[in-house]
């Protein structure tokens, strides 16, 4: 196993931080241009955000898919050569002049950057040791808001820089090829992969999301990435109609602001180790109802405030929830994370709609009230996690 902080450690979690970064920037570089798509095609804000939401969704559709595929043929192919289609198929959006075909192509690079996510954790999870593991997560998930960001801010960079939305999706599609080359070299090769016998991937299916240590968590990283995703989503478009009217270069920087989010998957691991996995999931989820607060305010400094607080909060309990799957399992890793990043990519997909009728109805004030009710929920869930794992440790003490 690989202990904590050792040069192959490293390695490996560098370039798979590395990886995921590419397959965020991939993902998410339509966000800023949303409004710039709307326009372009002529339709709907709801109907531009499934320019977004539909890659989310072929990811989350993607997912069970490839951790099979990988509990049968072993990470580093599955995880290395999806990537690769998927960056294939961002060159081809860029060339791309229909609505519809552009949908149809950013589903299937969804699907495909779905076999990454899939299984990084897992590879980790089997590689890693448990004190290395927590800390490898961490700065994987730090990886993922860093490729996030990237993907926005030179999303929305490029397409003022070219004049249009394509220029975004080539350049970067073209970059992120050139960066996948090293991967191949550079990650180390599996030495504890057991593949699973076939056939055992539905009953395992069954058994995580009956587990009840399990399918909360679940649901916590869903409903939670539902509204964080897509409230950047309708603050994009509140900022870029009158009075604010930001371009697209700055409608990229505005996600700037999930550098808080950075820095609080880099520090989740010691938060987790100091206060435990539900606690800081707990206070995380409370930190962020009370920051979208500030969507009550129409003033931009207010609203920048937010999202770096929101970010702060949603990304440190993602990385509780990613480290809770990992620790609860020992079977089907793979299965499990990929279930778990399932609801994550399927509440990501469907949060426009979930909030389009309270940005119709009171604009940003609306999707703050959208999210917080969404919050009350995770939490609740949280809280019965809580107590459950406490009922279990007084189990144990008292045998």
């Amino acid at each position: 196993m690989i202990e904590l902080k050792t040069p192959l450690w490293w390695r490996a979690t560098l370039v798979l931080g590395l990886g995921s970064m590419l397959v965020f920037i991939n993902l998410y570089v339509a966000q800023p241009l949303l409004p710039l798509l709307a326009s372009d095609f002529s339709v709907s804000a709801l109907s531009a955000t499934w320019v977004l939401s539909i890659s989310t969704l072929g990811l989350a559709l993607g997912l069970l898919f490839w951790a099979r595929v990988a509990d049968q043929l072993g990470r580093k192919p599955v995880m290395l050569g999806c990537l690769l289609v998927a960056l294939v198929l961002g060159l081809i959006v860029s060339q791309l002049s229909q609505f519809s075909s552009v949908l149809v192509a950013r589903g299937m690079q969804g699907f495909f950057l779905a076999g990454l996510p899939a299984t990084a954790v897992a590879y980790m999870s089997e590689e890693f040791t448990p004190k290395a593991l927590v800390t490898s997560i961490g700065i994987y998930i730090a990886a993922n808001s860093l490729g996030g960001i990237a993907g926005r801010v030179f999303g929305g960079l490029l397409a003022e820089w070219g004049g249009h939305w394509q220029t975004s999706f080539m350049v970067l599609a073209g970059l992120s090829l050139l960066l996948w080359l090293p991967l191949v070299k550079w990650l180390p090769a599996s030495q504890h992969f057991v593949p699973a016998h076939k056939g055992q991937g539905t009953a395992a299916l069954v058994k995580h999301i009956k587990n009840p240590l399990l399918w909360p968590i679940y649901l916590v990283g869903g409903l939670n990435f539902m509204v964080f995703l897509n409230q950047y989503t309708y603050v994009a478009f509140y900022l870029s109609a009158p009075p604010i009217q930001l371009a697209s270069a700055a409608l990229g920087l505005l996600f700037l602001t999930y550098l808080s989010g950075t820095f609080a998957s880099s520090i989740s691991g010691w938060l987790i180790n100091r206060f435990g996995l539900c606690q800081t999931l707990l206070a995380a989820i409370a930190i962020m109802a009370i920051g979208n607060l500030g969507l009550l305010s129409p003033k931009l400094p207010v609203i920048l405030l937010t999202l770096f607080v929101d970010s702060f909060a949603f990304f440190l309990a993602h990385a509780c929830a990613s480290s809770w799957v990992g620790r609860s399992v020992t079977q089907h890793r793979a299965l499990a994370s990929a279930l778990y990043l399932v609801f994550y990519y399927l509440g990501a997909s469907l949060g426009g709609l979930y909030l389009y009728p309270f940005w119709a109805w009171a604009g940003l004030p609306g999707v703050m009230l959208g999210s917080v009710l969404v919050l009350l929920v995770t939490a609740g869930l949280t809280w019965r996690l809580l107590r459950k794992t406490n009922q279990n440790v007084e189990l144990q003490a008292a045998n």
